[in-house]
């Protein structure tokens, strides 16, 4: 099984253009859907359609209406009560796929909160094989508090993986690096955490590695480095595994990454080795680029597994 911690989730809105944007013009949509999001509730969604348990932890009230949505899924989750309504992050999608997203900042949780999500995430963790913290932090919530997790929940047979960006990833892995067995940034992410250009990560796979060792030296067990239509890099002290991404009509990226997280996941919990881990990241990553809004991808819609390099 796997517990997911989305301390900041939202209902996530499409609305389907018929045409390209236009800036300061009037348009009409051709679709609008509202779905639950939130990047641990995403990857929960993807790991229980591929047959493996998932529970999401989260914080919102029970007559919320992501909360509905939850529940309309079938989706296993302990909520923590707010007495706010969850944000709502709307992504603009054209007809070739370019998607515009506008997140709102999500409301500020109580110490009281914080504390009982940690609780409620610890609890789901026992005998769990995977924790995964996912996402934004609500405002006013320390950047470092991801790290205040880590410890509480880590243990013998758990497995931790992080994927959040900017200081709270910094400071994430400042405090508990050594603790962390796989963080899933994307090349801007780990560029701006290493402060590096981006583009380091996106032509040689080995400048690449080569850049990102010193967070492997720190002790983070593993990285996969998402890169979009350029496939993706898992990297870690045993090696560097580097896989294209096969050709798709991209419909919305939105939860693609996530996608692919869960995919590195769904492989784990099978048992798979690093290539086949890879492989399916980036086939569940491909997958829900190709589909509509905030669709999240069943192993139904996977492509081809792609042809994973060790390099």
């Amino acid at each position: 099984m796997i517990v997911t911690l989305t301390p900041n989730p939202s209902i996530d809105r499409t609305i389907g253009l018929g045409g390209p944007l236009d800036r300061g013009g009037v348009m009409r949509s051709v679709s609008a859907a509202d779905q639950a999001g939130g990047k641990g509730v995403n990857v929960a969604q993807v790991v229980r359609a591929a047959g493996q348990l998932a529970v999401a932890v989260l914080p919102g009230d029970h007559d919320d209406p992501l909360m509905t949505r939850l529940r309309e899924l079938g989706l296993t989750h302990r909520a923590v009560p707010t007495g706010v309504a969850a944000r709502v992050n709307l992504t603009l999608a054209e007809p070739d796929g370019v998607t515009t997203k506008i997140n709102a900042p999500g409301s500020p949780l109580s110490p009281k909160q914080l504390e009982r999500l940690v609780r409620e995430v610890a609890r789901e963790a026992v005998g769990a094989r995977w924790a995964v913290l996912s996402g934004s932090l609500p405002p006013g919530v320390d950047a470092g508090w991801y790290a205040d997790v880590v410890e509480a929940v880590h243990g013998d047979g758990l497995q931790i993986a992080v994927d959040t960006s900017g200081t709270s990833l910094r400071k994430t892995l400042d405090r508990a690096a050594e603790r962390i067995d796989l963080i899933k940034p994307n090349s801007d992410e780990l560029g701006e955490l290493l402060d590096v250009p981006a583009s380091l990560f996106e032509g040689d796979p080995q400048t690449a590695y080569e850049t990102a060792r010193p967070l492997l030296d720190r002790g983070v067990g593993e990285i996969l480095l998402t890169l979009g239509g350029q496939g993706a890099l898992l990297m870690s002290l045993e090696g560097l595994w580097s896989a294209p991404a096969p050709t798709i009509t991209a419909r919305s990226t939105v939860g693609a990454g996530d996608s692919a997280l869960a995919g590195y996941l769904v492989g784990a919990l099978d048992g798979a080795g690093p290539a086949d881990r890879l492989a399916l990241a980036i086939a569940y990553g491909s997958a829900a680029a190709s589909l509509p809004g905030s669709t999240m991808p069943t192993p139904a819609d996977l492509p081809p597994l792609p042809q994973v390099v060790r390099l």
